[in-house]
Order: C-alpha cells, then sequence, then structure tokens
C-alpha cells in the first residue's frame, strides 16, 4: 500500500522522536488522525514499511560540528548540503572520532535504525552501532 502524502507526513511527524515511540501508540494517534482528515489508515505491515523507507531527518554539513564534519570527508563542503541523518550515522560510526561516534550515538532513533540496515560497515562500527542500538532498547 502506498501511503498518501497527508498519511505519510503524519506518520514521519509521530515517528520524529528522539527515542522510538511504542508502535501500539503510534498506530492509535495515527488512526485517529487519519479519520480526522477522511483518509482510511495504513495497515501496521505498511507502517512498518514505512520505517525502513522513511526520508528521516536531514543535517545542513553546516550546522554539524567540526568532527561529524571530518567524519563525512567525501560527501562535499557546501555548509548548505543537506544530508540524512542515516548516512551521518553511516561516516561517523565508520570514519568518526570519538566526539562524531558521539553524536550519532545520541542522533534520533529512526537515523540510527535505517543506518543499522545499510551496507558496508566495517566490523568494529557495526559492533559499536548495534551497541549503541541495544543500549537505547532499538
Amino acid at each position: 500500500m502506498r501511503l498518501a502524502p497527508e498519511v505519510a507526513n503524519t506518520l514521519l511527524d509521530l515517528l520524529s522522536k528522539t527515542e522510538r515511540p511504542p508502535m501500539k501508540d503510534v498506530l492509535a494517534e495515527l488512526s485517529k488522525r487519519c479519520r480526522v482528515l477522511g483518509v482510511s489508515a495504513p495497515s501496521r505491515a505498511s507502517v512498518y514499511n514505512f520505517i525502513h523507507k522513511a526520508p528521516g531527518r536531514s543535517y545542513a554539513i553546516g550546522d554539524l560540528p567540526p568532527a561529524v564534519r571530518d567524519a563525512l570527508y567525501n560527501l562535499g563542503t557546501g555548509a548548505e548540503t543537506e544530508v540524512p541523518g542515516r548516512q551521518i550515522a553511516f561516516y561517523c560510526f565508520n570514519y568518526g572520532t570519538l566526539p562524531a561516534i558521539s553524536f550519532a550515538a545520541a542522533m534520533p532513533w529512526l537515523c540510527l535504525f535505517q543506518a543499522a540496515r545499510m551496507r558496508g560497515f566495517r566490523p568494529k562500527a557495526r559492533g559499536l552501532l548495534a551497541a549503541t542500538l541495544r543500549a537505547r532498547g532499538l
């Protein structure tokens, strides 16, 4: 099921928290908001599929700490360039120093969840990400 834009925006708003919200709360609130919008609520499976593909938060390179910018060594230097959170987490865990890894570990849950599904992690970086996910209950 492809989500209508207003439903996708509503769902993204509900998922854009630092910590992962309980799925039953997300589904209940989404159902309520869909009734107000006059559209049918997506199924639980559609919501989980959306989580894997959601655009998530993007960050302007110029707004990031210097240690994180250093980890993004091949993504360009434009201060206005927007980078998806999952990609920042990937680069910080793989190529970053301790301050960059700390920044990535504190990112919103959706960024870390999506980063964990990316290919190309170094073994130690994957272990750090797995430990971060486990510590945060993701």
